[in-house]
């Protein structure tokens, strides 16, 4: 069981640790990952309950694990696309309004339980400078779990 960095979900912080790697029909080292709707709410849990704010990348993750489009997300937060699609960017912060909003959101899209107070939930979503490593415990593929993150 070996440590994996997971970024085929469109983020470069994840790290999925215990996961077997098996060989290929090219003799190359590679990870099956056979419940990627598992590890994906896995990464969607480490993000909504963790105690800083997102990034952009972590935004378009949950926007496009929710099915929605920028357009949808903007009304959603009572802002303009190009808004939303900056934020994505990492052009400017994500408002801290709106990142809670969109938290409790995904939350209730995804059937994820958000572990805070909204009190608590605000005063999470405010911009970082520092990167925050997604740890998903990869040991049981049924059950893919975020592992206790530091915030």
């Amino acid at each position: 069981m070996a440590a994996y960095k997971y970024v085929g979900c469109g983020l470069d912080n994840v790290i999925i640790k215990g996961v077997a790697f098996v060989v290929d029909d090219h003799g190359k080292k590679v990870v099956q990952i056979p419940n990627i709707n598992g590890l994906h709410r896995a990464i969607a849990s480490s993000i909504l309950n963790r105690k800083s704010g997102m990034k952009g990348q972590e935004l378009r993750f949950l926007r496009t694990e929710m099915g929605m489009t920028q357009a949808e997300m903007a009304t959603l937060v009572h802002r303009t696309p190009l808004a939303i699609s900056r934020w994505e960017r990492g052009e400017q912060p994500i408002a801290g309004n709106a990142e809670a909003l969109i938290r409790l959101h995904a939350a209730e899209q995804l059937g994820i339980r958000i572990e805070a107070s909204v009190q608590e939930l605000s005063a999470a979503c405010v911009p970082s400078a520092n990167k925050v490593e997604i740890e998903i415990d990869g040991s049981n593929p049924r059950n893919y779990r975020p592992l206790a993150m530091a915030a």
